[in-house]
């Protein structure tokens, strides 16, 4: 017997009552669930902190903050979204009613990763909850005392009926994905990525997969150095790196590498001071086996700022690395740590050239003042996400959708996408039970002569150019 299949099956049951539909039961749900954040925001500070020395600062704004923006746009919008969409008819249909009805899933499974664990798990929350699913939730056994927070508190604040915390490690959860979900969201590597849509894939179950990869930045030759040096340092280093979206590595000419590299020195001074190790404001990387992987990487290329470590204090000070070559480790994968290549091109269609040859990463970072470089960047490659001239502020925003695609990631969310992820769009048409002298021409014994009727009341015309003399 699957240890979690009474459970998915007693959620199973409850959203088989209806109990999750009523726009009411939702809001109080999310509702509920901005309580969880402002009383124990002091504990997920804590938490956060002993997880990976994460600053207060970093996790107001890139954990709380960002769920809070998430779950008060929902409640601003709910209504809205949950509306029956109508759509245009035919001739067929025109007393007809044709609309979208947005349909909750049922009950669906969410696997959060440790580098941002309330927000990775919260805002795909927000997204389950307004469409009306029931949900469990398994946060990442790897940032465990967050994981703890989670499992011990949530689930007091929300319906038990409807809602779970499920802790598991690598077995517990392989056998979690056994049962039939009806969505499962996953964020993490694709390497896990696989193994989840291979399990989904069993019950026919469909996935979102939020995941990463190597995420270029191009600096042209014309912007703003000490601008350029500040924001690509803020979004690599934040969190110690260990970011999703944060660049990955950097490409720019040699002229402008030059430029490049005191403008970062200064900008890491500036943020860190002179020795980081003893900033408040760095974190730390969340585990020793992660710490020995990011570390290793230190071995590509050439240090040129930075590189220091400490394994007890899990301490891998602002690295930039520099004549580091395609085939070295560093570019082999995702850093999530910080450091940051630097490799050199000769122009912009060269830096285009390198990241189409490469698997399409989840965010792709451009600096310039010229909007034609920016343009031809954005117009000749493909991305999950898109950011000129400031890196993972495009996150900030719950009105753009966030996602990957290809290796990146399958699917979206933030804001309305998050609702959408969630939700069936179950097309509708409600006819009239008589006038059914309209239908005759439709049936059996067919007759050529009813054919150009049933074209002109079922077939979409195409529009005519109008064009202005």
């Amino acid at each position: 017997m699957n240890p979690h299949a009474e459970l998915v099956s007693r959620l199973r049951a409850a959203w088989l009552s209806g109990k999750t539909r009523p726009m009411e039961y939702r809001v109080a749900q999310l509702e509920a669930l901005g309580r969880f954040l402002e009383e124990k925001k002091q504990d997920i500070l804590e938490a956060t902190a002993l997880d990976m020395g994460k600053p207060p600062f970093e996790v107001e704004l890139s954990e709380i903050s960002i769920c809070r923006s998430e779950l008060h746009h929902a409640l601003n919008n709910l209504g809205t979204w949950m509306k029956d969409e109508h759509v245009e008819k035919n001739w067929a249909t025109q007393l007809d009613s044709a609309f979208i009805r947005k349909d909750p899933y049922g009950v669906v499974l969410i696997i959060g990763p440790w580098n941002y664990p309330i927000n990775l798990l919260l805002v795909p929350l927000i997204g389950a909850i307004a469409a009306g699913n029931c949900v469990v939730m398994k946060p990442s056994e790897i940032s465990r005392n967050v994981e703890r927070l989670v499992a011990e508190t949530l689930p007091r604040y929300l319906d038990k009926d409807c809602f779970a915390v499920v802790t598991a490690g690598v077995e517990e959860t392989t056998r979690l994905l056994e049962n039939k979900f009806d969505c499962i969201f996953f964020t993490g590597s694709p390497s896990v990525g696989r193994i989840v849509m291979t399990a989904a894939a069993k019950h026919l179950t469909p996935v979102t997969l939020e995941l990463g990869g190597k995420n270029p930045c191009y600096v042209s030759d014309t912007c703003d150095v000490q601008n350029v040096a500040r924001r690509v340092a803020w979004g690599r280093f934040f969190n110690a790196g260990q970011t999703c979206v944060a660049p990955d590595y950097v490409l720019c000419s040699v002229e402008m590498r030059e430029k490049l590299l005191p403008a970062l020195r200064e900008a890491i001074a500036e943020f860190y001071g002179s020795n980081p190790r003893e900033s408040p404001d760095f974190a730390r990387i969340v585990g020793d086996k992660q710490f020995r992987r990011v570390q290793a990487l230190l071995c590509s290329g050439r240090v040129a700022i930075g590189g220091q470590t400490d394994a007890e204090a899990r301490y891998i000070a602002p690295t930039v690395l520099v004549d580091v070559q395609q085939d070295d480790p560093v570019m082999q994968e995702e850093i999530f740590g910080p450091i940051l290549p630097i490799l050199t091109v000769a122009s912009v269609d060269d830096a285009i050239a390198f990241i189409n040859a490469r698997e399409r990463p989840l965010a792709l970072y451009v600096f310039s003042s010229r909007k034609k470089v920016v343009n031809q960047v954005l117009e000749q490659t493909s991305s999950g996400g898109f950011c000129a001239n400031d890196t993972i502020m495009h996150m900030t925003l719950t009105t753009l959708p966030f996602g990957g695609i290809g290796q990146s990631g399958l699917g979206r969310y933030h804001g309305r996408f998050s609702f959408e992820t969630f939700s069936h769009p179950r097309s509708t048409l409600f006819r009239g039970a008589g006038r059914e002298a309209l239908n005759a021409p439709r049936y059996p014994p067919y007759t050529a002569s009813r054919l150009p009727l049933l074209r002109a009341t079922t077939e979409t015309k195409r529009r005519t150019a109008c064009t202005l003399l």
